[in-house]
């Protein structure tokens, strides 16, 4: 993957992360510095890099693997410039006396989303809880544009209320594929990466992907010189035995696929074993 030059702007722009529902719909192997990369795609400058996260300070004193842990992803989050947030986990008692821990940092994040949103332009929202529907409504009416990037599970409501709404999975090399650190980079010859199914007919069909972070996400034609997408064929021979065929074209589901040269035509791309990545309902 190659990230284009970028001119400078007088956008402002903040990033506010969910860590705790990104990693818990697909995005334990996220990666936070790809997230700056395409939060300042169009040379936008950096204002505001939060991620909130939770800590179990008493899961702390009896599991060192733990503690070790979660330090040291607070650790890789601080280098790449992210403002880390705690919050405790707190143990309460219910009736029966049965313990349960709770540690929510949604109302400090939409606190400073709030805030903050008074000295931006834009603001990356990664995160599929729909609690944050109304807030972005809010920040929306102060003129800040509100982006909203999900992994799995994300809200109906909040991807409506979105200014642009997108899959992390569609970013290049924002969640590697299990084997990506064995292969060709994102777009090349053998590597795999993630689209959706734009058009199907028959026995065949075509995926687009992104092949690289770019400003242009809404030139959709990959004709046009100017497009950041990529264009492969596929055969429905190479979709799941269990897809129904009769859902596509979707832009609800995500398809992740090796891309290969096809017999087509020379610089023609083509997609090998398709699978289900992610699927969001419309």
């Amino acid at each position: 993957m190659e990230f284009m030059l970028k001119k400078s702007t007088s956008m402002r722009v903040g990033v506010f992360v969910d860590t705790a529902n990104m990693y818990l719909n697909g995005g334990q192997r996220m990666r936070y510095d790809v997230l700056r990369e395409f939060a300042t795609r169009d040379g936008a400058e950096l204002f505001r890099l939060n991620a909130y996260v939770t800590f179990d300070s008493e899961r702390a004193r009896n599991d060192s693997l733990y503690d070790k842990g979660v330090k040291r992803f607070y650790a890789v989050l601080r280098d790449f410039g992210y403002k880390v947030i705690v919050k405790e986990v707190r143990w309460f008692e219910d009736e029966s006396g049965k313990r349960y821990g709770k540690a929510n940092a949604d109302l400090d994040m939409a606190v400073d989303l709030l805030q903050q949103s008074e000295n931006l332009d834009r603001i990356v929202l990664a995160t599929g809880d729909g609690d944050f529907a109304r807030v972005v409504e809010a920040v929306q009416a102060k003129g800040c544009r509100v982006e909203v990037l999900v992994l799995d599970n994300g809200s109906r409501l909040l991807r409506q209320e979105a200014d642009l709404f997108i899959s992390g999975f569609l970013i290049p090399s924002l969640v590697p594929a299990e084997n990506g650190g064995a292969e060709a980079a994102w777009g090349e010859f053998g590597s795999t990466v993630r689209g959706v199914c734009y058009f199907h007919k028959n026995d065949y069909g075509f995926v687009r992907f992104l092949g690289d972070i770019n400003p242009n996400l809404w030139v959709t034609d990959t004709k046009r010189p100017d497009s950041p997408y990529l264009t492969a064929y596929f055969n429905d021979s190479q979709l799941p035995r269990d897809f129904d065929k009769n859902q596509l074209p979707s832009y609800n589901h995500i398809f992740e696929f090796k891309i290969v040269e096809s017999a087509h035509g020379e610089g023609n791309l083509e997609a090998r074993g398709i699978t289900l990545k992610s699927w969001l309902p419309g």
